[in-house]
């Protein structure tokens, strides 16, 4: 392979970089008309638990705000995947074969990981969460109207559904300190009821303070714990 300059280099950074900002920009247009059904996604599961619920504008610019916010998390999560490629593109010719081996399978895996973690939160989480905040509210010793504001269920939703999607990265990064070194599997294996300690405490302070949605995370975060442990390898002596 021929070697490029060194300002070569920077010319090609540079293309990448603009085909990027050109895919953020087309993604935040599309992203602008498509907010309202991404608005009316994100509210379906809290009115499927509240049919006669409503959601309250506190601010006379809270709907612009709220539209701007969804377009630009809808650009960032199209663009994310092309930005990984164009990373990989770039750097992959300077890379050895086995680091290539390791980072492919990461580009790959790690946002199919993100949706099944958004996806499990979306429609397994949501229902109970939103139910027992509901039925908490509603069940006030005092009369009680219940108005939350779009925008702070909006930042609630999309909140739980980054932190599933981060907590599904799990089973990748114990491959990957597998993979090099760091982190043998009869080790992993040793370090099993204390990994099940650290998963519940984690659970508990990223899901909301009931039980049902922190077993929601602490479980499926087990079970990836115990899946990660059929793709390691055991130490080379």
């Amino acid at each position: 392979m021929k070697r490029m300059t060194l300002s070569q280099h920077f010319a090609e950074l540079r293309r990448r970089i603009l085909w990027l900002l050109a895919v953020f920009v087309f993604a935040l247009i599309a992203g602008w008309y498509l907010s309202p059904y991404l608005q009316e996604l994100l509210t379906a599961p809290l009115f499927k638990v509240w049919p006669d619920g409503e959601l309250l504008y506190t601010g006379i610019a809270d709907g612009l705000m709220i539209r701007f916010s969804l377009s630009v998390l809808f650009s960032i999560f199209l663009t994310t995947p092309f930005a990984l490629w164009q990373a990989w593109a770039f750097v992959s010719p300077g890379l050895h074969k086995a680091e290539r081996k390791i980072i492919w399978p990461i580009l790959i895996m790690s946002p199919i990981l993100f949706l099944i973690g958004a996806a499990f939160a979306f429609y397994v989480l949501f229902p109970f969460v939103f139910g027992f905040f509901i039925e908490l509210n509603q069940a006030a010793p005092v009369p009680a109207v219940v108005l939350p504001a779009v925008k702070d269920y909006l930042a609630f939703a999309i909140g739980l559904l980054k932190v599933f999607g981060i907590a599904f990265q799990l089973p990748l990064i114990l491959v990957i300190l597998n993979r090099v070194g760091i982190l043998p599997r009869e080790k992993a294996v040793k370090m099993r009821r204390y990994a099940i300690v650290l998963i519940v405490v984690v659970a508990a302070v990223l899901t909301p303070p009931d039980v049902v949605s922190q077993a929601l995370l602490a479980l499926p975060m087990w079970g990836l714990f115990e899946i990660s442990l059929l793709f390691m390898r055991d130490e080379r002596k």
